[in-house]
């Protein structure tokens, strides 16, 4: 099994940057795809970034384009969400996602192998 946990949420003003982090344990070696996804009260759950370590990758939603950036420490142990010139629209339940392969699907929430319990983030304006 594989644990994902989330770190980093909080409180950020219109145009901060805030850096979240998952935190994943237990059998990481077959994972390929690593991602975020976000959930903001009455809203459906949308992609956000997502990353491939075989390819090196990613991918991101037209919505955070150019402002997020997704990444890894070497080992694989940690994914990284660093968020920049945030927007109120930002705010969100942000959950980290993993796969054992990488494909076009995952952004779709299909293919998702672990959930993390998800880390808060509160953009104001």
């Amino acid at each position: 099994q594989v644990q994902l946990v989330e770190s980093g949420g909080g409180l950020v003003q219109a145009g901060g940057s805030l850096r979240l982090s998952c935190a994943a344990s237990g059998s990481i070696f077959g994972l390929d795809a690593m991602g975020w996804f976000r959930q903001a009260p009455g809203k459906e759950r949308e992609f956000v970034a997502q990353a491939n370590w075989s390819g090196g990758s990613t991918y991101y939603s037209d919505s955070v384009k150019g402002r997020f950036t997704i990444s890894r420490d070497n080992g694989k142990n940690t994914l990284f969400l660093q968020m920049n010139s945030l927007k109120p629209e930002d705010t969100a339940f942000y959950y980290c996602a993993a796969a054992l392969w990488y494909s076009s699907s995952f952004r779709h929430g299909n293919g998702i192998n672990y959930w993390g319990k998800g880390t808060l983030v509160t953009v104001s304006s």
